[in-house]
């Protein structure tokens, strides 16, 4: 499965955290080599009050325990945050896919400073949904990054 394809799906993740009520930022898990999802997360935090429930932690969650993470990517919409990118490096995730950077700007030379492989796609419709919605929520995304 291509990049583009792996934030597609992530993009419907975010969709689906937006229409709940939260913050439209979506991740996959994929086999690297197969591309084959093998798991799938959103923002949870507003719907659960749970403030580590970001997209990507989410998603790691809903993997469960395995021993296979060095070959698997991990597809954000958004630039992950240090408390996403610490998650993905513990279990040695050794490729992270980002929609995009704009809006914010996550861990990345953190990821690459451990060896991670980063590819950031400066996705349009990552940027502009996430671009909308801070304008709209600027309360509730400066809550998300903890200011």
């Amino acid at each position: 499965m291509a990049d583009t394809d792996l934030i597609t799906e992530a993009l419907h993740e975010a969709q689906a955290g937006l229409v709940e009520g939260g913050l439209p930022i979506g991740a996959v898990l994929a086999d690297t080599a197969s591309g084959q999802i093998i798991a799938r997360g959103h923002n949870l935090r507003v719907q659960t009050g749970d403030p580590t429930a970001h997209a990507e932690v989410v998603c790691i969650r809903n993997a469960g325990r395995r021993r296979d993470w060095q070959r698997l990517t991990l597809a954000s919409t958004l630039s992950p945050c240090i408390m996403c990118t610490g998650t993905a490096l513990l279990y040695k995730i050794g490729r992270v896919v980002i929609g995009e950077n704009r809006n914010f700007r996550g861990a990345e030379s953190l990821f690459e400073s451990h060896g991670a492989k980063v590819a950031v796609l400066d996705d349009p419709r990552c940027v502009a949904l996430m671009r909308a919605f801070i304008a709209d929520h600027p309360d509730l995304w400066r809550e998300d990054i903890g200011e």
